[in-house]
């Protein structure tokens, strides 16, 4: 055997180490911004969800539609006698409504 075989392998200077780590801390870098961009983009489309008020409405008209529907699916009765207090309300608001206008 010889010195040259016994010898694990060539060690690495200092220099390569170093551009080593500076490549390493490049690539965590841009690993880091790319998940800061798509976090950034994700809370964005968050907000704009948030903010949109057609879109908003028109989720909770159609949840409203569901309770409804699911209301009048399990309590018919109760269902008919709230239409009807309803339909009555509003047409004694537009009765009153009328004849304050007409006097």
């Amino acid at each position: 055997m010889t010195a040259a075989t016994d010898a694990p392998g060539p060690r690495p200077s200092k220099r390569d180490a170093a551009a080593r780590e500076r490549n390493l801390t490049r690539v965590q870098a841009k690993v880091a911004s790319q998940q800061a961009r798509a976090e950034f983009a994700e809370t964005l489309n968050a907000l704009e969800d948030k903010l949109n008020v057609p879109k908003q409405v028109g989720i909770r008209t159609e949840r409203a539609k569901r309770k409804l529907r699911r209301f009048a699916d399990e309590q018919p009765v109760a269902a008919v006698v709230a239409a009807v207090g309803v339909v009555a309300v509003v047409g004694i608001g537009v009765w009153l409504i009328v004849r304050s206008k007409l006097d």
